[in-house]
């Protein structure tokens, strides 16, 4: 399965906005789900932090990942941002072939 789910967390809703669109635009998601603010708990240098952040789910293909993962630390604003990709298995073929041809670069 060529398809993967990735995702990532910002810090406010215009940001995250901004980056869903841009990585969509770029062809580097076929599709970004912005998801209801949270509160994430995590220790940084040296101490624990509590913040409210805005989950990002990213579908994407393997064969984009290096591209939307550069994309995405070139526009996030956290120094270390989380950016986890998991393999998708199952899914429906007609979504999941969607996603593979969302995600391809028009030929020129």
């Amino acid at each position: 399965m060529d398809a993967l789910l990735v995702l990532t967390n910002l810090p406010d809703a215009a940001s995250a906005h901004a980056l869903a669109a841009q990585l969509v635009e770029a062809r580097l998601a076929a599709c970004v789900n912005i998801l209801a603010p949270c509160h994430s708990v995590y220790r940084w240098a040296g101490k624990t932090e509590v913040t409210s952040e805005v989950p990002l789910l990213i579908k994407t293909t393997t064969a984009r990942y290096a591209e939307l993962q550069a994309a995405i630390q070139k526009q996030h604003p956290y120094e270390l941002p989380e950016i986890i990709a998991v393999p998708l298995q199952h899914g429906l073929p007609a979504y999941l072939d969607w996603v593979v041809f969302e995600t391809t670069p028009p030929s020129p």
